[in-house]
């Protein structure tokens, strides 16, 4: 299969669209502001509050809810963690400090908070789901430091290796090779794309993530609580770690500073993967270029189109998501009613598996297909959807079709499902139902180059204005609007399309491409 990733970086948020052969199959939206809570961040957090009915307890982080911590997500070896953090001094030297701690005794299983946390208590905590709706991030203390080939787990000391390495030999080889050089109270996870890598870069990496807790927990020394300590990649080159492999053939990013980030992460995971980097540099915006903006538009939608007619209803709940199969105007001739509801059902369980990837959707998943009579078309259907999920990197679980046609199915969900408004606002009013003479348009335009240029003396323009608009300002080759603004205020102009702008929205730049504001 052939994918391709395309980074449409801006001044608020990076857009990281994957394709697959060359239809969207995941969109991730990364913002530039600073006060994003990420799966992966590790913190320094402060106890608030210990809720011995739940066994839990929330913890202050920084954000404006307090994240949730169970007692069963302190892990085994949280009294390591605890006595790390609890005598941690800046006297101390952190590595000697560090391998001293004794990592037993192990946790109880059957214990209770209120024996181990107390309010103010300082704790190291990570992420694991991102605040959703009305609740706080959910925490875990048993910490986990992905790289390409391993994880790396502080105060453990066991070596795991995944269960996809089907090979016994390069399972033993892998164990041996990494226990050879793992410093003390220190645990490792293999991962699937460690097999067959040679020792130098399993090596590298362990140092790598080693180096990265380290600088982590020597802002202990200094720091109170809440503070992060180190965060997780960024959420384009975790994509890069997760997915990278040898079926990649482009990566396309817009922005320079993003463009030597991205080569320089490949070159640490996959030397040979670089020339695969491509900074692009077209006038067309990146993902009017590749496509992308379309295919958003018409898979974001309450209502999605599938094949011949045929569509689902997404619907997204407090509680879980619902989606409604309708075979709409589709029919086939020689087709009875039990196949046709059959290959409709099959069409949608393809677009349905794309769906929860492409907006991530996390929790209860019911879909509510046609119905059909027979065992074996249910079973088929089942079978089918699980095929679809089988290379989701979610955690996922399908149950068999019910009685009413209804297929349950529960997907991992760390972070709030990505919803995107594809709805415009009425290009004539901009949705105030008023409308200003669009035969004016020109006017109004031809009024701000005027002031531009006499009043603020810029000679040189940029206008981004909607492709109905460009094209109207363009019309004919000697005698365009454009043309004669240029001979008349003797100016240079360059439009620039945006097919998200409404009608009659125009926007002025400079030649540097800043905006020009009245």
């Amino acid at each position: 299969m052939e994918k391709d990733l395309i980074i449409d970086v801006n001044s608020t948020e990076i857009s990281i669209a994957l394709l697959e052969n060359h239809r969207l199959a995941e969109l991730n939206k990364e913002q530039n502001d600073g006060k994003q809570f990420s799966v992966g961040d590790v913190y320094l957090g402060k106890v608030k509050k210990v809720m011995p009915a739940l066994n839990a307890a929330f913890v202050d982080i920084g954000d404006d809810k307090d994240a949730f911590i169970h007692y069963l997500d302190l892990g085994l070896n949280f009294g390591a963690f605890n006595a790390f953090v609890k005598h941690m001094n800046p006297n101390r030297d952190l590595r000697t400090f560090y391998s001293n701690i004794e990592i037993g005794p192990i946790l109880e299983k059957e214990g209770k908070i209120a024996d181990v946390l107390e309010p103010g208590q300082p704790i190291i905590v990570q992420i694991v789901k991102e605040p959703i709706s009305t609740k706080g991030s959910r925490l875990t203390a048993e910490i986990s430091i992905a790289g390409r080939n391993i994880v790396l787990l502080p105060f453990a000391d066991k070596v795991n290796v995944s269960q996809k390495i089907s090979s016994k030999e390069e399972k033993r080889r892998l164990e041996r090779l990494v226990y050879s050089i793992l410093p003390k109270n220190y645990g490792v996870i293999i991962r699937t794309a460690a097999e067959g890598k040679r020792a130098a870069v399993l090596d590298a990496e362990l140092k790598m993530l080693i180096r990265k807790w380290e600088e982590g927990c020597a802002k202990l020394m200094h720091c109170k609580p809440p503070q992060m300590l180190f965060t997780e990649n960024s959420r384009t080159t975790t994509i890069l770690r997760d997915l990278l492999n040898d079926s990649f053939s482009n990566i396309h990013v817009n922005d320079e500073n993003v463009y030597h980030e991205v080569v320089d992460y490949i070159s640490t995971i996959a030397p040979e993967q670089e020339k695969i980097v491509k900074l692009y540099k077209g006038d067309v915006p990146i993902f009017d270029h590749f496509d992308v903006t379309k295919q958003i538009k018409g898979s974001f939608g309450k209502v999605v189109p599938i094949k011949q007619g045929a569509y689902i209803v997404i619907e997204h709940t407090e509680a879980l998501h619902v989606v409604d199969v309708n075979s709409g105007i589709r029919a086939k001739n020689g087709v009875d009613q039990e196949e046709n509801s059959y290959i409709v059902n099959e069409h949608a369980a393809d677009e349905i598996a794309r769906q929860m990837r492409l907006r991530d959707m996390g929790g209860i998943i019911i879909v509510d297909f046609i119905d059909m009579e027979t065992n074996e078309n249910k079973v088929k259907l089942f079978k089918h959807m699980q095929s679809l999920l089988a290379n989701d990197r979610a955690k996922h679980n399908v149950l068999p079709l019910t009685k009413f046609g209804l297929m349950q199915i529960t997907r991992q969900r760390v972070r709030p499902a990505t919803e995107i408004k594809v709805n415009e606002k009425c290009p004539m009013c901009n949705g105030t139902g008023e409308i200003s003479s669009s035969i004016l348009v020109d006017e109004a335009l031809e009024r701000q180059l005027a002031y531009y240029v006499k009043e603020k003396f810029i000679k040189s323009f940029i206008l981004e204005v909607n492709p109905v608009l460009d094209g109207y300002l363009n019309r004919g080759l000697f005698s365009s609007v454009k043309r004669k603004w240029c001979s008349k205020y003797g100016c240079k102009i360059k439009t620039k399309v945006n097919t998200e702008f409404t009608l009659l929205q125009a926007v002025w730049y400079n030649s540097d491409g800043e905006r020009i504001d009245d």
